[in-house]
């Protein structure tokens, strides 16, 4: 992977700013060892998770909900299969708003593809001011007898506001996207996946079908191996594609997959002093894990304007994403 500094991007960066961010994590807290893990309480949906933590965002950027001209939900399971989560989001969150909902998913980087297509809505005005939205309940999917998938998810919810830049999008320095790339394997479809609960096996067919279909199964081998043998073809790619080298990076912001996250980032030949690793604390939460740690790493003054980020990450399908952002 390149480690020096360009001296020009590859690509005119798609302005935008992130002008406000929220998360949400329960209390309800359970111990592994040294690993812990968040479980959303009984009576508490993931509505309630994705709602509060974008009453957060929009209080952060100073906006009113009715400000928000685009809602995108950006999660590996909805609140239900129809309407779209981001309607629900809307109607609790902003049901005044002229605006539009809908859901993007990608499983685990749902929140990074959410980001990657609205900048593009940004840069192209469209819309000024897109609320984002990421969060799942995937401890209440889980199988207690498959220990490595129950020991390792947390329950979360996390939010961005983005705007619109007006600046000239060949200003190397002006916030917003300056790249992506994404690539899925098919033939790691089935590595983690959750088959029940829509068309292939519907709610009602739970009494007379395999209950195993309504839970998360993780072959955890077979998908960490796939993850190794592409991802450092696909960074390569991808930090050519932007025209960053490791250099320009001021943090990577990796989804907290599993335990094996300093593997893959030495795989890729990512320092660890580059990125973000909070497995232990926080575990697998899953489409709210990237944008969860990179709001913690604004709180915490990791980062701030003017520094640029790779978010990034693995999920099912298997699908690999990375973007870079300009704060």
């Amino acid at each position: 992977m390149p480690s020096h500094r360009s001296n020009e991007q590859k690509r005119r960066v798609r302005p935008c700013r992130l002008a406000g961010w929220g998360t949400y994590l329960p209390d309800r807290v359970v111990t592994f060892g040294e690993q812990t893990r968040y479980r959303i309480p009984d009576g508490m949906s993931q509505l309630d998770m994705l709602a509060a933590a974008a009453q957060d965002a929009l209080r952060r950027a100073g906006l009113d909900a009715e400000d928000v001209d685009c809602i995108i939900a950006a999660c590996a399971a909805g609140v239900q299969p129809i309407p779209c989560t981001a309607a629900l989001v809307m109607e609790r969150v902003a049901p005044h708003a002229d605006a539009a909902a809908f859901d993007v998913n990608s499983t685990c980087t749902s929140f990074i593809t959410a980001v990657d297509i609205a900048s593009r809505y940004l840069s192209a005005g469209d819309y000024e001011r897109v609320l984002i939205v990421s969060g799942d309940v995937g401890t209440r999917f889980l199988d207690a007898d498959q220990r490595e998938s129950f020991e390792l998810f947390s329950d979360a919810a996390a939010a961005v506001v983005l705007t619109r830049e007006a600046v000239d999008d060949r200003d190397a320095a002006a916030p917003g996207v300056i790249g992506s790339l994404q690539q899925t394997w098919p033939e790691h479809a089935h590595d983690t996946e959750l088959r029940g609960g829509l068309s292939l096996h519907p709610a009602q067919s739970y009494a007379d079908g395999d209950p195993a279909d309504f839970l998360f199964a993780m072959d955890g081998r077979r998908a960490l191996l796939g993850m190794l043998a592409v991802l450092p073809d696909f960074f390569q790619r991808f930090f050519d594609q932007v025209g960053l080298g490791l250099g320009d990076v001021d943090l990577v912001v990796p989804h907290q997959a599993s335990r094996a996250l300093a593997l893959a980032m030495r795989r890729i030949g990512i320092p660890r002093d580059a990125y973000v690793d909070r497995v232990a604390e926080f575990g697998n939460m899953v489409s709210s894990s990237v944008p969860f740690i990179l709001a913690t790493s604004l709180d915490e003054g990791r980062i701030g304007a003017g520094d640029t980020v790779v978010l990034c990450g693995t999920a099912a399908g298997l699908t690999a994403n990375a973007l870079a952002l300009r704060l």
